[in-house]
């Protein structure tokens, strides 16, 4: 009896110990987690600008109408082409889009890569961000100017005596404004990954507990 009693005692008497929590996973696996969490929706925008800029340039390369135009001796008419090579924002518009195209191509592939292959160059993609913001506004001002010229042509300006051509060359400027609308697209997947790629770098920042 006594013996029983005197180890009930000391099992009695012996503190409860907690369970400790499972240790947290090493900086290595988090970044890598969270490196692949910004990873596929790099490498889904990449594809979209791309996509968007083959669309563009393929669209405005291939606006080309021919059309005959009445003159001032009837019945005579003389044939007429509208295509892009004939306003320099245009040519400007097609080697910009084409330029961020082959940029895209590019990216898009180094990103499918890195994310077949975790780690295997980071420092060529932390670089991203400086070009798309490079070609953020490529593309802006191209499609601006290209936007500006196609106004004109929709809507002429009277004031300066510059006549409206949409009435004539209709289906040219049906591509053009539908060019107009894809590089608008491309312009916004642009600052889609400026703000993906800003906010994935922010996420490498170490945080510091300052203590007081």
């Amino acid at each position: 009896m006594a013996s029983t009693y005197t180890e009930t005692e000391k099992v009695a008497a012996e503190p409860h110990v907690e369970k400790a929590a499972p240790p947290p996973p090493p900086p290595e696996i988090r970044a890598s987690a969270e490196k692949d969490r910004f990873a596929v929706p790099d490498v889904v925008l990449r594809f979209l600008l791309l996509a968007s800029c083959v669309a563009a340039v393929v669209v405005m390369v291939t606006s080309k109408q021919k059309k005959l135009i009445a003159i001032p001796f009837p019945p005579f008419q003389l044939p007429q082409s509208a295509e892009f090579k004939d306003s320099p924002a245009f040519i400007y518009f097609v080697a910009a889009l084409s330029a961020a195209g082959l940029y895209s191509l590019i990216t898009t592939l180094v990103s499918f890569y890195s994310l077949l292959k975790p780690g295997c160059c980071p420092k060529v993609i932390s670089h991203f961000i400086i070009f798309d913001v490079l070609f953020l506004g490529i593309v802006a001002s191209a499609t601006g100017s290209a936007g500006a010229v196609g106004y004109i042509g929709l809507k002429g300006n009277s004031h300066v005596r510059w006549n409206k051509v949409c009435n004539v060359f209709d289906d040219f400027c049906k591509h053009v404004g539908a060019s107009i609308a894809v590089s608008l697209v491309a312009s916004v997947v642009l600052v889609l990954l400026v703000v993906l790629s800003v906010y994935s770098l922010s996420k490498k920042i170490p945080k510091h507990n300052h203590s007081h």
